[in-house]
């Protein structure tokens, strides 16, 4: 890790070392969740510092241009088209995060869905997250042979939860393959 750091200095040389590591902990405490650059600006002016959309933009770009980190684009998949805004970013390896925070503990729900996009995609190559009405299929990937949607969950053992994470599968209206994936043992 001190190499990809090291890396990150030659290339931005006028980052600002504390600044960018507070963007990349918090990026790292909220993997799987729905951001926007803006979003991280803000959070970062409430708690420590002040650091402009821009910055914030710009070390994004430098973790995503050394693997630190990816971006899942929001795609509706009824609209068929791209959403601008409100992506998700994916730690590039699971030990990213004690790398950043210094703890392992946390969501286990989001590091398991972290897992999943990185096995889609080094399967697909393309991995985005889809949008159906005012509900989200954690992963699509356009394939031009099958799309497949999937949905990730820690556990679908309680009903609601099951019905929760069912929905956005059976909202979609076409006849590719959806899988749900838990830690459930079944059987």
């Amino acid at each position: 890790m001190e190499e990809v750091a090291m890396r990150i200095d030659r290339r931005h040389p006028k980052i600002d070392t504390a600044a960018f590591n507070d963007v990349a902990s918090f990026l790292a405490d909220n993997a799987g969740n729905i951001t926007s650059v803006k979003g991280v600006a803000d959070s970062m002016r409430q708690t420590k510092r002040g650091i402009s959309p821009t910055t914030v933009g710009e070390y994004i770009a430098a973790m995503r241009e050394n693997y630190l980190l990816f971006r899942a684009n929001r795609y509706d998949i009824k609209g068929k088209a791209y959403l601008q805004a409100m992506e998700k970013y994916y730690l590039g390896d699971p030990g990213f995060r004690f790398w950043f925070l210094g703890k392992t503990s946390g969501d286990l729900g989001h590091r398991i869905e972290n897992v999943v996009y990185l096995e889609l995609l080094r399967r697909h190559r393309t991995v985005h997250i889809g949008k159906v009405g005012s509900t989200e299929v954690d992963f699509y990937t356009p394939d031009p042979e099958s799309d497949h949607y999937y949905q990730v969950s820690l556990t679908v053992m309680d009903e609601k939860t099951l019905a929760r994470e069912l929905h956005p599968l059976q909202s979609i209206d076409d006849n590719h393959p959806k899988t749900l994936l838990t830690m459930d043992r079944i059987g």
